[in-house]
């Protein structure tokens, strides 16, 4: 199996003088999804929670909707390709479309299309006090971040504590794999928050809107085309949050105070 971080030594130039250090990296490595015996696509990942980013792509493309659809999903013995068996037949997607994500993330759905999601009900009320504690409990989370850096961290929430979180040095495949988490483990709380280092863009919002969270948190910006969809869709989408400020782009009837 690949490890997901790598050590490597460097040398820093500080104060007039040079000095070598030992550390660690985050990894970025190619792995292949395989559907139904037929390479799909290869992502550049970081090799870890591998079969949930691939079970949680397919479903964030709407080409499965629930774990049951699955048959088997296994990662090979190289850790370069993922197995995924569905009791189905599935018609391979004829063209992909490259995205903004990081480490070039890959999609068949058009963000621009038509969707008959929408979240029209105001839903539970966030006290601002809570959204800094949420992103408080992201940073916690951040196991791999801590180790090497270089990498992004989403966490899937219920808006008191964090339920599941996961890391990749490509935002988008950290929420494939927490939509990849929720299947396998059958975790589908009723409030559903989600909380991103990661710049918000028109794929992240619809991950977020194929997870049917309401709210979506950043440390970072969101982009125009993501606020004109978390409008359409009806999610609150807050940006640049920190402990004691934040700004909300859309839908500001879901924070209280």
């Amino acid at each position: 199996m690949i490890s997901p971080r790598k050590a490597i030594i460097f040398k820093q130039f500080e104060f007039n003088k040079w000095e070598a250090h030992d550390a660690e990296t985050i990894v970025e490595t190619p792995v292949a999804v395989t559907v139904n015996g037929k390479v799909w696509l290869t992502f550049m990942c970081t090799p870890v929670e591998s079969e949930a980013m691939a079970v949680g792509f397919l479903y964030n493309e709407s080409v499965i909707d629930n774990f049951d659809e699955v048959a088997d999903v296994r990662v090979c013995e190289h850790g370069d390709n993922v197995d995924v068996w569905l009791k189905h037949e599935v018609e391979q997607p004829s063209s992909w479309r490259r995205t903004s994500g990081c480490s070039g993330g890959m999609t068949a759905v058009d963000s621009l299309a038509k969707s008959d999601i929408s979240f029209s009900e105001v839903g539970p009320i966030l006290p601002p006090d809570q959204i800094g504690d949420l992103v408080e409990q992201l940073f916690e989370s951040q196991t791999l971040y801590r180790e090497t850096g270089g990498v992004h961290t989403s966490a899937l929430s219920d808006g008191k504590r964090i339920l599941l979180s996961a890391e990749d040095i490509g935002r988008h495949n950290t929420l494939d794999k927490i939509a990849g988490l929720c299947l396998m483990k059958q975790i589908w709380p009723e409030t559903r928050i989600l909380i991103t280092t990661g710049r918000i863009s028109s794929e992240m919002l619809q991950k977020a809107a194929r997870l049917r969270s309401t709210i979506l948190i950043s440390r970072t910006s969101p982009s125009s085309l993501s606020i004109e969809m978390a409008e359409k869709y009806g999610i609150t989408l807050i940006g640049y949050a920190r402990r004691h400020r934040f700004n909300v782009y859309s839908c500001p009837e879901r924070v209280g105070g």
